[in-house]
């Protein structure tokens, strides 16, 4: 009597320059202990490239690629072929563009192979297409730059989301939690508590788990109207409410409102809007490309003018300024990525 051969899956992390360590760290660790829980290769991976050389992480470490872009694309449909292909990318994904790599993708997805993305990657995926009309995740802190730049997806805060063959996470930990999802989907909930055990990890997150601390614990507020305020006015960034509104909603009086605020937040109701508004503002000007007036607009300021003056006086520079500090970051990096490691390359 034959037996059932073993599941496997083969999984391609696609690496863009300035990449994420640690989500992609998580990913590959969960698949290993799976591996050695199970006695056997179920999992088995290779890391890939534009030109089949290594990439520099975000940390500076450069790992090696065993395949190219080019060989990936043989790959969809020959002796090769991956089941699961996860883009890893991290900082300044807005600036990358690949067509390439979009048309890559768009082929592997066709074919019904599993296509994914660790962190930022959403980007790239919403980039070819695959996420028009699908859920996914993205890291918080990007989140205000992809939503105006692919307003036809569905983008959430979440710690993952699978929607279906597409898998998207926001990072950090979170790529952990997606391992073991495919793992329980492919071996059931046993081995996924054995690899948790291993990794020291004590619960599964669910994927609509908050990426960020809770307000309470972030502000270090206590005051639960206060709290529900300020969970009001980060809903309504775009067009902001007044203070009566907000007053009402809370069933408070104005008064009430600012001696409430001046006690737990020191600083106004109206002056912690403007700052929560302005940060908006801010990731959007270094996360996209556009105009100052339409990142304005998007944050509920009436003119530009008022906007580079209320931004000024937060951030001590223009908006304009800001931007063109960013592009020369962004630049420094490029060249340092460009120059040769001198260490050796982590495989």
């Amino acid at each position: 009597m034959s037996k059932t051969p073993p599941k496997k899956r083969l999984v391609v992390f696609f690496m863009v320059p300035q990449f994420t360590m640690l989500p992609f760290a998580a990913a590959v660790e969960t698949l290993r202990i799976a591996n050695r829980m199970l006695g056997y290769p179920a999992y088995e991976w290779r890391l890939a490239s534009v030109d089949g050389q290594k990439v520099a992480s975000s940390n500076g470490i450069a790992l090696d690629a065993s395949t190219s872009l080019a060989d990936e694309r043989k790959y969809v449909s020959g002796e090769n072929r991956p089941s699961m292909v996860l883009i890893c990318s991290g900082i300044d994904i807005e600036q990358y563009s690949n067509k390439s790599v979009n048309a890559w993708l768009r082929e592997a997805n066709n074919r019904g192979i599993a296509v994914g993305s660790l962190c930022t990657g959403a980007h790239v995926l919403a980039q070819a297409g695959l996420l028009n009309g699908k859920r996914c995740a993205i890291h918080w802190e990007n989140l205000p730059g992809f939503s105006e730049a692919f307003p036809q997806v569905e983008v959430y805060a979440d710690l993952y989301e699978v929607d279906g063959n597409i898998y998207t996470c926001a990072g950090g930990t979170a790529s952990l939690d997606m391992m073991l999802n495919l793992i329980g989907q492919d071996f059931g909930e046993n081995l996924v508590n054995r690899v948790c055990e291993q990794q020291l990890t004590d619960r599964v997150r669910n994927p609509q788990d908050r990426q960020r601390l809770p307000l309470r614990a972030r502000l270090g507020v206590q005051n639960d109207k206060v709290l529900s305020i300020i969970e009001l006015m980060e809903s309504n960034l775009s067009e902001p409410l007044s203070l009566l509104d907000i007053a009402d909603d809370a069933d408070l009086s104005r008064r009430q409102v600012e001696r409430l605020f001046r006690q737990e937040m020191g600083r106004s109701p109206a002056r912690y809007y403007l700052e929560i508004r302005l940060d908006r503002a801010r990731h959007l000007l270094v996360q996209s490309a556009m105009p100052v007036v339409e990142v304005a607009v998007a944050c509920g300021f009436v003119s530009a003018s008022h906007f580079s003056k209320c931004y000024r006086e937060i951030y001590n520079r223009t908006p304009q300024q800001e931007r063109a500090e960013r592009k020369l970051v962004m630049s420094a990096s490029r060249m340092a990525a460009a120059v040769p490691s001198q260490g050796k390359p982590v495989h």
